[in-house]
């Protein structure tokens, strides 16, 4: 072999040799760091949000299974949502703490149940809150499943317009006064059903013989359900008695007239139901609810002997 053919040979083999070499080299030298990045990238923190568990629609009562946490990536999360607050949200935090500041500087001159409402929505916006909390909620607009809760699309417990939308469609609230005495002692809460009796007095006692006057007590309303007693839509868990001066009544249309003449002729009373009597037919009783008094007993006065005697006509 000649010896210029058997020097290219060496030299090509010196730069494969070469050549493998740095390749090699730029092969390791690129891979650390590659796994060093992808080692250092962090994992996205996620957040709870407050989803409907299904679909809801206007009207209904939010329960625990109507309800659900959601995993949500912690910097996507509105404002608005509803979070358990176990993950910082900075989103969250910056519009809670300008609500807060704004609310503060304004406390003085908006209503109590304002600055309760956006003192209650700060901290839900930084801590979320139980879910137990929104139970009880009455939904104000269609909510998908999946969807999150947000606070323009259901009334809560002294929120405004929360009557409204917890009144059963086609029903009316109505109130009546009440007291210690013809509300049961102070048992009555809201959310029991009761009957409403009314007391009239058929004949006025003279001054002689005030004892002489006599009453009557009929059935005018059953089974009807008590929304609140006085401004109190819900009683506290350990509460047992509340004591006020009206209760609020959920009643038919067709009854509102009844109870407002049975109002306007007497004294009404409270009488509460057991919970294992409710299931009965509710609102007026007979057909002449419409005239609270129309059966009261007629009386005649008969005169024996120059004294006069009261009998009653039936």
């Amino acid at each position: 072999m000649k010896p210029a053919r058997i020097a290219v040979i060496c030299i090509a083999a010196v730069a494969a040799i070469g050549l493998a070499l740095v390749v090699r080299a730029m092969g390791s030298s690129s891979g650390e760091p590659a796994a060093v990045a992808a080692a250092a990238e962090p994992a996205r923190p996620m957040a709870k949000v407050l989803v409907a568990a299904r679909d809801l629609a206007p009207g209904q009562r939010l329960t625990d299974a109507d309800l659900e946490w959601k995993d949500w990536p912690a910097d996507e999360v509105n404002p608005a949502f509803i979070t358990d607050g176990s993950v910082p949200v900075p989103q969250a935090e910056a519009a809670a703490a300008a609500e807060g500041e704004g609310a503060k500087a304004e406390e003085e001159d908006k209503p109590e149940g304002t600055v309760a409402r956006v003192t209650r929505a700060a901290e839900a916006l930084t801590g979320g809150g139980a879910k137990s909390e929104y139970f009880g909620s009455v939904v104000r607009e269609p909510i998908l499943a999946g969807e999150p809760i947000v606070g323009r699309k259901i009334v809560r417990a002294g929120d405004s317009g929360y009557m409204a939308a917890y009144l059963e469609p086609g029903m009316r609230a109505m109130a009546v006064a009440v007291s210690t005495e013809t509300a049961a002692g102070g048992f009555i809460l809201p959310g029991d059903r009761v009957d409403v009796l009314v007391t009239v007095e058929l004949e006025r006692g003279s001054d002689d013989a005030p004892n002489q006057a006599k009453f009557a007590s009929r059935l005018v309303l059953q089974n009807v359900k008590v929304l609140a007693i006085d401004q109190s839509t819900r009683a506290e868990d350990d509460q047992q008695a509340v004591v006020g001066a009206t209760a609020t009544l959920e009643i038919a249309p067709s009854d509102t007239e009844t109870l407002a003449l049975a109002k306007a002729a007497g004294i009404l009373s409270l009488t509460l139901r057991s919970y294992a009597d409710t299931a009965g037919p509710s609102g007026r009783v007979g057909a002449s609810a419409r005239t609270p008094v129309a059966s009261r007993p007629a009386t005649v006065r008969i005169f024996r002997g120059g004294e006069p005697e009261v009998v009653s006509v039936q």
